[in-house]
């Protein structure tokens, strides 16, 4: 598989703890993405800070900016599911939603780059009884998105399943 299926160890669990506190996930938001932006540089591609910690799968998504048009790439924790990919537009618990997913929204194709292999996607909202078993399924991998729920305010938490273009 494209990203295989994560399987973190027990410390790297505890830091699924720390970064799903509400000061961890606050702290974590403001600098994660620079980590891993400059982790990705040095080790051309093959190593994120959030992946190494967590033990989950950190890929670069590239959208289209929904304003812009340009070309925008996020690191992001991105799941294996089914015969797709899933992504949990938390936004660390926020009020609001992710800029990524009004891009993809807007624009659902997009490519992840995951160890410096690029793949395309279209990007579709999980909806009904497919929601709830992604869901299940993302909350088994990392609980942290259960409290973010707990904090947004009210602001259902939207997931997105990236489905490839090709084989």
């Amino acid at each position: 598989m494209f990203i295989p299926e994560p399987q973190p160890r027990a410390w790297q669990r505890w830091m699924h703890n720390l970064s799903s506190s509400r000061w961890g996930a606050k702290a974590f938001s403001f600098f994660f993405h620079h980590v891993d932006n400059t982790a990705l540089k040095w080790s051309n591609g093959r190593f994120t800070f959030g992946g190494w910690a967590t033990g989950l799968p950190v890929a670069i998504l590239t959208t289209t900016g929904a304003k812009s048009g340009q070309p925008r790439a996020v690191p992001l924790l991105i799941i294996p599911y089914e015969n797709a990919l899933l992504l949990v537009a938390s936004n660390w618990g926020g009020k609001k939603y992710p800029a990524w997913y009004h891009n993809l929204r807007a624009q659902p194709q997009c490519q992840v780059t995951y160890r410096n292999e690029t793949r395309a996607f279209r990007a579709r909202a999980a909806q009904g009884a497919e929601y709830a078993r992604a869901w299940e399924h993302a909350v088994n991998l990392y609980k942290g998105y259960a409290e973010y729920q707990k904090r947004t305010g009210g602001r259902p938490i939207p997931i997105l399943l990236l489905e490839p273009l090709s084989k």
